[in-house]
């Protein structure tokens, strides 16, 4: 290779760094199901991992503070009736997520603060609306309450979680299977991957395709996409000879790649997590046991190679933390959380710089947790870019999110106030008293209850004193 001047590049020697063995996450039994999404979604209070379960589907949340051995018996959010494909937190509120599973439905959940003693089985909402398995979720990225959903239906439905309600539905513009799916940084565009090869960018709310590509990557191997900062599409696909090949295209000029770039022969999907506020894009590829990154310029190549991090072991999927839940202190651009066969493992992406002050250029005003539009903004036309927050402090997690939650919207309209609306007003007071009497019943029931389990604490308090004198 002939010598060239190096570039200056202030992310030319970000390394990559596994975690302390006492910063895993052991013991977990990561799900083993053939699917090409990341099973691992992170948000700065929680980790969540799809993980194997008998007798339907289910994933695991666990503070990020609460590393080492896993309890067998820790709880876990289950409630689909069939494996879990794909998970997804709100970027607006650190205590919801969303699931998607092979059962159809999507459900939404709230996570507490504290450990659940026992499995959380109640989602806030099911969304029923698909015909086949559902393997994608996105949020919105700046209208609260807004999740896309694509399923094997070949059809996206965009969903308003504080209602229930379907707000879009596109489906006439994928023939096959749908293998990914990106809003753009401000939500008013789709990029869409598809069996048929082709990438489109679709107007969601006018129900159309803007733009296609086909054979963006001519193999017929999966393909994803992400938008990029300066409004391009990075891609990852396969070449004809099966080929891991990276491509950059302008949407406005789809006829020629801005860039494209053979890689190796591996046969594991590249799934792209890309970094706006850096212009970096770290490819991982399923059954790969590297991290590779590379920055988006717009300078020829306009995609340069940075580094390889290698470990040992390959990845079952992966992870990728906001900007907001990283460590300023130390200079961190980038966290995942590895998944092994049997735990997770956090690596940190590091610019390496000896000042122990904030260093501003690499941290720029980044997404906070509040949303720029409600979701009924956004459907009649409304676009708003992410509202930024600074990192100089580094980011605390709202305290009480949760009563701004979803869930009281979802009560606000929930369907038992139609039939009430109906009723007479001779009906009103029995109803009033049958529920009275049901409540005064669940009281009374409640109170046995505690009673009779004092009783039984009593009664071991008592065994206890007594095997304690017998050992003096």
């Amino acid at each position: 290779m002939s010598r060239r001047v190096v570039r200056q590049s202030k992310f030319r020697h970000v390394f990559g760094q596994a975690a302390k063995a006492d910063q895993s996450y052991e013991d977990i039994r990561v799900s083993k199901v053939t699917w090409d999404s990341s099973f691992c979604a992170v948000n700065p209070k929680f980790l969540a991992i799809i993980v194997e379960a008998g007798g339907g589907g289910a994933f695991i949340v666990l503070p990020l503070a609460k590393t080492g051995r896993v309890d067998k018996n820790y709880p876990l959010v289950t409630g689909h009736t069939a494996p879990v494909l794909d998970i997804d937190w709100c970027p607006h509120n650190d205590n919801v997520i969303a699931s998607a599973s092979d059962d159809t439905t999507v459900m939404v959940w709230q996570i507490p603060d504290y450990t659940p003693m026992r499995n959380i089985t109640e989602p806030i909402l099911t969304l029923e609306g698909h015909s086949k398995r559902v393997g994608i979720l996105c949020w919105h990225p700046t209208a609260r309450n807004v999740l896309l959903s694509a399923g094997g239906d070949n059809v996206i439905l965009i969903w308003n979680v504080g209602t229930g309600e379907v707000l879009l539905s596109l489906d006439d513009m994928h023939p096959d299977v749908i293998h990914s799916v990106c809003w753009n940084s401000n939500g008013s565009r789709l990029a869409t991957t598809c069996k048929d090869k082709t990438l489109r960018i679709i107007d969601p709310r006018k129900g159309q395709v803007v733009a296609e590509r086909f054979a963006a990557h001519e193999g017929m191997r999966p393909m994803r996409a992400v938008f990029t900062r300066q409004g391009h599409i990075f891609t990852t696909g396969f070449t004809r000879m099966s080929q891991r090949e990276l491509g950059l295209w302008d949407p406005n000029n789809f006829e020629e790649p801005v860039a494209l770039q053979e890689m190796d022969t591996s046969n594991g999907v590249l799934l792209p997590f890309y970094d706006p506020d850096s212009s970096i894009v770290y490819l991982c590829g399923k059954g790969d046991s590297s991290i590779r990154y590379f920055e988006i310029t717009d300078e020829p190549p306009f995609v340069h190679y940075l580094n390889t991090f290698s470990s040992k072991e390959p990845q079952r999927g992966m992870g990728f933390m906001p900007k907001r839940g990283l460590d300023v202190s130390k200079c961190e651009i980038a966290r995942f959380y590895k998944l092994h066969e049997r735990k997770c493992e956090p690596i940190i992406m590091t610019v390496p710089r000896k000042s122990d002050l904030f260093q501003d250029d690499l941290y720029p005003d980044t997404p906070g947790p509040e949303p720029a539009l409600e979701a009924d903004e956004w459907l009649s036309g409304q676009d708003a870019e992410p509202v930024l927050i600074s990192l100089r402090d580094g980011y605390v997690p709202p305290k009480h999110r949760e009563l701004r939650v979803t869930k009281r919207n979802i009560l606000d309209v929930r369907p038992p106030a139609g039939p009430r609306r109906s009723q007479s007003a001779s009906d009103a007071p029995l109803t009033q008293q049958h529920t009275l009497e049901t409540l005064l019943e669940e009281i009374k029931a409640l109170r046995e209850q505690v009673q009779a389990q004092e009783q039984r604490i009593t009664a071991l308090e008592n065994m206890l004193c007594e095997l304690v004198d017998g050992t003096d």
